[in-house]
């Protein structure tokens, strides 16, 4: 599942939270202050999903990473003039 497929689903679930606690507010009332928190946690949660909804395209998902064309021609030789073979040393010493 994609990232964006991720908070469409929040999303959906906070509108679903949403319509409860309206419903919720209509029986108990508004002014106790367990039904206040209830409905600022709501509303925060709310707004902590649009800032994320707006750092999605920032995140994107997994990122590929640049390719690299390698040209088909031979390398220099003189790149290779003063390295080592890996394992045997430099060309001019021998091995202890």
């Amino acid at each position: 599942m994609s990232v964006h497929d991720d908070l469409t689903s929040v999303q959906r679930c906070l509108e679903d939270l949403n319509r409860s606690v309206k419903r919720l507010e209509q029986q108990l009332g508004r002014g106790g202050l367990e039904m206040r928190r209830v409905r600022a946690d709501t509303d925060h949660l709310r707004e902590s999903v649009a800032l994320l909804r707006e750092a999605a395209p920032a995140l994107g998902g997994p990122r590929r990473p640049d390719l690299v064309s390698i040209p088909d021609t031979p390398y220099d030789n003189s790149l290779w003039t003063d390295s080592d073979d890996e394992g045997l040393g430099a060309r001019d010493r021998h091995a202890p």
